[in-house]
C-alpha cells in the first residue's frame, strides 16, 4: 500500500486522521513487507493486530493466516476494514478496555503503537498475551529508552522488566516520518521481541504487582508493598531474598520481582 494509495482511500471513504489517535498510515511498501515478515507467520497462526489503521499490513498478513483479529478504536476506520476483508475479525473497540476471553490462544502480535498509549499497550500484551511467541511492534524511536533499560537508570520501571521477562528484544530497523501519510515529527523504529519460558511468569497480576512496587518511585520498596502484605511478611521475605530494607523498585534485577511476587503470594 503505497501513498497514492492510501490518499486515494483517505478521499474516497471521507477518512481524516484523527490525531487524538495518533493515526500515522504507513505508505512504504518495502518497510511494510519487511515488518510482515518479521512476524514469521504461518498458516496455522492466530494473529493479533492493534490499530490497523488503513490496512497497510493487515491485507499483506490476511493473506497469510486463517485466524486474523484486528481491534481497531475507530470506528470509521473500522467499518472500511470490515467491508473490505474478507475472512478477518474486526473488533471495533479500544484494546485497553477491550475482554479477550482466549487470549492465550494467539501465536503472533503485531501493532503499530501510537506513541500516547504505548505504555499501557505493551503492560496488557505482556500481561494476557505472553504465550504469544512473538510480537512485533512499531513505536516512536525515543520510547526504546523506557524498553531497554537496565536497574538504576532514570528509564527502568514496569514496561522494561516486562520487555525483559518476555523474550528476546532486538531493534529491527528505523523508519523515517517520510514512510508514513500523514507524516509524523518523529521517527520511528520497528522491534521485535521473541518469547522464552520466563514469560511464563508473566500474568494481568504480577503487572498489577510491578505497578504497585513503582508506584512511588522515591520510596523504599517496602513501603510501596505495605497495602499487599503485612510489613512482618515483608521484612521476612526481603531477607530471604537478600534484598535490603531500603531497597527501592528501581534497584531489583526482572527475575527478583518475580521472586518477590512469588514469595508474597499475591492473587
Amino acid at each position: 500500500m503505497n501513498r497514492e494509495t492510501i490518499k486515494e482511500i483517505m478521499s474516497s471513504e471521507g477518512i481524516l486522521p484523527q490525531s487524538k489517535f495518533g493515526q500515522n498510515f504507513l505508505c512504504d511498501e518495502k518497510i511494510i513487507s519487511s515488518i510482515v515478515e518479521l512476524c514469521e507467520i504461518n498458516r496455522e497462526d492466530r494473529v493479533l493486530e492493534i490499530g490497523p489503521g488503513l490496512g497497510s499490513i493487515t491485507f499483506p498478513i490476511s493473506e497469510l493466516t486463517d485466524n486474523f483479529t484486528c481491534v481497531e478504536i475507530d470506528n470509521g476506520l473500522a467499518r472500511y476494514l470490515s467491508e473490505n476483508l474478507k475472512g478477518v475479525d474486526i473488533v471495533n473497540d479500544d484494546f485497553i478496555r477491550h475482554i479477550f476471553e482466549n487470549a492465550g490462544s494467539y501465536n503472533i502480535v503485531v501493532s503499530n503503537i501510537p506513541y500516547y498509549v504505548m505504555t499501557d499497550i505493551m503492560k496488557k500484551l505482556f500481561g494476557s498475551f505472553a504465550q504469544a511467541r512473538k510480537m512485533v511492534f512499531m513505536v516512536e524511536e525515543e520510547a526504546l529508552a523506557r524498553i531497554d533499560c537496565g536497574p538504576d537508570s532514570k528509564q527502568y520501571g514496569p514496561l522494561a522488566i516486562l520487555c525483559a521477562l518476555y523474550g528476546s528484544y532486538k531493534f529491527e530497523f528505523r523508519v523515517p516520518h517520510t514512510a508514513f501519510v500523514p507524516q509524523p515529527r518523529t521517527t520511528s523504529a520497528v522491534i521485535s521481541f521473541s518469547r522464552n519460558n520466563t514469560a511464563d511468569d508473566l500474568s494481568p497480576e504480577f503487572v498489577k504487582f510491578l505497578n504497585t512496587c513503582f508506584s512511588m518511585r522515591r520510596k523504599m520498596l517496602r513501603k510501596n508493598l505495605a497495602s499487599t502484605a503485612s510489613a512482618e511478611m515483608i521484612s521476612g521475605v526481603f531477607e530471604r531474598l537478600e534484598i535490603s530494607g531500603n531497597a527501592r523498585a528501581e534497584e531489583l534485577a526482572p527475575d527478583v520481582f518475580v521472586k518477590l511476587f512469588r514469595e508474597l503470594d499475591i492473587r
